[in-house]
């Protein structure tokens, strides 16, 4: 230091001890130790701040929550909603701004969060949630209900929320028939108690809606906050869906009932300009009322088709409710309309691109395995989903489809199988299937979309049970255990695969447990296969023959696409910046609109500007924020994208020499790759029967094991009831959704 003496410099070290101790380490330490110390660190700040973002989304949806519960009592109608609206009925945003602070701001607020925790959490190896505490809450309690398989913690949560249904209700009519006295005009009281319980009902709806979007919108951060995938949380939306147009329909005949009653059937063909508009909720009432009516599991198993077409009338039923309460009330379930209009619109921007289809593998047994270049950037776990449309099949339907590959495996490939079933599948089977020269077929992707952590591996043990095609979640599960041992060196669950096929030909499913390259080793994982041909008393080597695997090359298109990372899933910090930036926007444009247009016409009075009309631009505002910042998002992130397209090849596919179904009669065959003998040699065939599932698993040594199932209900009914009889403390039941 110039200037200074050896004696002011050595007084000046030992007055600032830190500062030697720091200079020791340095002394002391490698760089490379430094450099672990200092990732430590940084680790311990990122898991710190995951934490408290955490508490912040715990605190804030509690708060939400709180808003509803005290909604329907004396305290918050005399206390909390006149100081709310005195403080926020600005000349800006009028009533509409209590709503917007009350109702939809905290959940936007709470979905922006969890984008930027669910960006942290991806980007630290070892946060993989601890569930072993929760393990007896998951363990199915009801079984072949009319609700399905539901575990101790939805059987909780669905209790909850029908108490607070109920206390909702109730509260309101308690509060509301105390006050209500024969009228003037010699209106009965039961009349007037069946107006006000019409009117409540409504709001019981209200509630029901707050929560009907989120299990719909794919790429939720919420959903994921709560360890939840949209797959998994469709049934929550089914039942939702059922409670409210339950009420919504009791809501509206018991109004028709009402002016009837009164002589006021006139009613129901009134439009009002300032207030409730009833012939836009009657119309919204029969669009909600075509949608239930398909939503049976008979129609929508035998007929998709109607349920899927008649299922679009959402739209004109979210429309015609707003202009039924208005956009200030509208605001009560915004929160989840608008993160599903951010999501569907991000959806519809990625399904424009035509996918780059690779190859498509005919395996004997009638399925199809399709092959997709994807770019190295998109990464997703085992059991993700993605919706796969084909235009010269059908231009409007879009079907769900299990990843059956792996991002670690396969970096540049992405694989699912289809098995020919309904009248989709079979006409997509039966264009592939012409002998003629396939260059191209055009194929339109949405997704992956999958849970964020890997649950399967916290088990020490892990039995596999599958039916059918329902082996194809499994398939990215061993391949993605295959990565963990072999690459990473890292521990891996023992894995019992126990399936099921109907005939020796299915058994080429097990064929595509193999990836695309067939360069990997199944020696280092401990995997037994247990194989099941159930309606065949053994298997004849003639048939062997016909068991070939026809193997498909097409010739993309310049125009075709890798698939590339979905904002969401893999882009966190955008869908956060979306929602926020979208949101700020929406709000300036209304500030303006409300200021400068309606106040002075209005003086928030809110009777004399049209309802319509407000609701109608705000709408309109909506949709213009959220369209142009996703737009401005996806361009910004094509630009990349389209870098790394032109650097990713066409691979030619080998086409595997054995079939599995010949496994049983040429152990002798030399075999021609190292990856098929010793998935060979881990595979047994029975023939003539059913597993026995119940000896299997209940005579499974292991302290420690997780149990899934996939195929038809009766098994996964079946395997669920076994894991929760009690008779095996070991068995650890993780469901897997098939809603979708």
């Amino acid at each position: 230091m110039p200037g200074t003496s050896p004696f002011e410099l050595d007084l000046r070290i030992h007055k600032q001890p830190a500062i030697v101790c720091h200079i020791a380490l340095v002394m002391i330490l490698s760089p490379r130790q430094l450099t672990s110390i200092f990732d430590n660190q940084v680790e311990e700040l990122k898991m710190a701040l995951i934490k408290a973002m955490q508490l912040l989304a715990t605190a804030v949806f509690l708060g939400w929550l709180v808003i509803w519960i005290m909604m329907p009592t004396v305290t918050y109608t005399k206390n909390w909603s006149p100081k709310l609206r005195a403080q926020t009925n600005s000349t800006y945003f009028g009533r509409q701004g209590t709503s917007i602070l009350i109702y939809t701001f905290p959940i936007l607020f709470i979905a922006v969060i969890g984008c930027i925790y669910l960006h942290l959490v991806k980007r630290i190896d070892n946060c993989r949630r601890s569930i072993s505490d929760t393990v007896a809450w998951k363990r199915p309690v009801l079984v072949n209900w009319p609700l399905g398989i539901v575990s101790g913690v939805e059987l909780t949560f669905c209790l909850m929320f029908l108490v607070l249904l109920i206390w909702f209700y109730s509260k309101y009519l308690t509060t509301n028939f105390s006050k209500l006295q024969p009228s003037e005009d010699g209106e009965e009281l039961w009349k007037a108690r069946l107006d006000a319980a019409a009117h409540r009902l409504a709001l019981v709806g209200d509630l029901c809606c707050a929560f009907l979007f989120f299990p719909v919108t794919r790429g939720s951060s919420i959903l994921l906050l709560l360890g939840l995938t949209s797959e998994s949380s469709i049934r929550y939306h089914v039942w939702l869906g059922h409670i409210t147009m339950a009420v919504f329909s009791t809501h509206g005949v018991c109004y028709v009932i009402y002016w009837a009653v009164t002589n006021q059937m006139d009613e129901m063909l009134k439009w009002a300009n300032a207030d409730v508009a009833n012939v836009a909720g009657e119309i919204a009432l029969l669009a909600g009322v075509i949608m239930w009516a398909t939503t049976v599991p008979r129609i929508r198993r035998k007929i998709f088709e109607l349920f899927f077409y008649t299922h679009q009338l959402y739209m004109v039923f979210l429309f015609f409710y707003l202009m039924h309460v208005g956009i200030s009330h509208f605001c009560f379930i915004l929160p989840g309309v608008y993160l599903f209009m951010v999501d569907r619109y991000l959806r519809f921007l990625q399904s424009r691109n035509r996918a780059r289809l690779v190859s498509a593998r005919l395996l004997p047994s009638e399925a199809i395995e399709l092959n997709f270049a994807k770019s190295p950037e998109l990464t997703y776990e085992p059991l993700s989903t993605v919706f796969i449309n084909v235009p010269s099949v059908s231009s409007l339907q879009w079907h769900p489809f299990t990843v059956t590959s792996s991002s670690n495996l396969e970096p540049e490939r992405l694989s699912v199988i289809i098995k020919k079933e309904g009248t989709w599948t079979q006409n997509l089977h039966r264009a592939l299937a012409k002998p003629l020269v396939h260059d191209c077929l055009h194929v339109k992707v949405e997704g992956p979309y999958g849970p964020l952590s890997k649950n399967f591996l916290r088990y020490d043990s892990l039995i596999l049970v599958s039916g059918g095609s329902g082996i194809t979640p499994f398939v990215s599960i061993i391949r993605k255990l295959v990565h963990q041992r072999t690459t990473l060196n890292r521990p891996t669950p023992v894995v019992l695969l126990i399936c099921a096929f109907k005939t020796s030909a299915d058994l080429m499913m097990l064929d595509l447990l193999l990836p695309i390259s067939g360069n990997v080793s199944f020696s280092r994982l401990d995997l037994q296969i247990e194989a099941y041909v159930t309606r065949e008393i053994s298997k004849s080597p003639s048939d062997d023959a016909q068991n070939i695997i026809r193997t498909i090359s097409f010739k993309p298109l310049q125009s075709d696409t890798p698939l590339a990372p979905l904002l969401g899933p893999n882009g966190w910090l955008w869908l956060a910046a979306i929602v926020a930036s979208s949101f700020v926007a929406f709000l300036l444009l209304i500030a303006i609109l409300q200021r400068f247009y309606i106040y002075p016409i209005d003086q928030n009075t809110n009777e004399i500007y049209s309802y319509a009309a407000k609701s109608s631009l705000n709408l309109l505002f909506m949709c213009i924020c959220i369209m142009a910042t996703a737009s401005m998002a996806v361009v910004r992130n094509k630009k990349g994208n389209s870098k790394e397209a032109k650097q990713i090849q066409n691979v030619d596919m080998p086409t595997p020499v054995i079939s599995p179904s010949s496994w049983f009669y040429n152990a002798d065959r030399e075999l021609e790759s190292l990856s098929q003998e010793s998935l060979v040699k881990a595979t047994k065939v029975h023939f003539g029967g059913r597993p026995p599932l119940k000896k299997m698993l209940l005579e499974y040594d292991g302290s420690n094991v997780g149990v899934m199932t996939s195929g038809p209900r009766g098994m996964r009914h079946e395997v669920a009831a076994i894991c929760s009889s009690g008779l095996a403390d070991n068995l650890h039941f993780e469901s897997i959704s098939f809603s979708w």
